[in-house]
């Protein structure tokens, strides 16, 4: 299934939050309907406007790099859902795997791929619930502009959203502009 929206269209915070609720609904009906590992993902786009080319392109290569994951492990897709949403592009998918395998894959990948820091992989066990980065040893997140960890960052408005934003265009112009 995939859905298309418009581009470059600046977004309130309550069609953040409904968002985030529709999303956490799709989840929890793969969830039910598979019992089995969800993927999660989403992108990092700091300021209002979450839909443009730049994004679409980043979530393509995201979604080219996620699919590539599950192909080469030989895990069985049972599901994937694509939806291109004046929010923030986003994506399912349901696999036939233990998910704590998944999300160390996962972390691995956000943690290898240039484009990676930018990609927020969240995975789902239909027991245990959402698999955290530090459950499996790995560090939090940490900010695009300095080492302290993102959420610190950001809760503190330590950076200018035109600082973030700008290094966030900086690391989609290095990958879209390589060799």
């Amino acid at each position: 299934m995939t859905l298309v929206t418009p581009v470059e269209t600046g977004v309130s915070l309550e069609a953040l939050l409904r968002a985030k609720d529709h999303r956490a609904a799709r989840q929890a009906d793969c969830l039910a309907q598979y019992y089995n590992t969800v993927i999660s993902l989403t992108l990092v786009t700091p300021g209002e406007v979450k839909d443009s080319i730049r994004y679409r392109n980043t979530m393509g290569v995201a979604l080219q790099a996620c699919d590539q994951l599950l192909w080469q492990q030989g895990w069985n897709t049972l599901d994937r859902q694509v939806i291109w949403l004046p929010t923030g592009p986003e994506a399912l998918w349901c696999v036939d795997h233990v998910a704590t395998d998944v999300k160390a894959l996962c972390m691995q990948l956000e943690q290898t791929h240039p484009l990676g820091r930018l990609w927020d992989i969240d995975v789902f066990c239909p027991q245990q619930g959402l698999i955290s980065r530090k459950a499996l040893g790995g560090g939090k997140r940490r900010c695009l502009l300095c080492d302290e960890p993102a959420h610190a960052c950001a809760r503190s408005r330590r950076h200018s959203p035109e600082q973030v934003i700008a290094r966030v265009e900086a690391v989609i112009d290095d990958w879209f502009t390589r060799d």
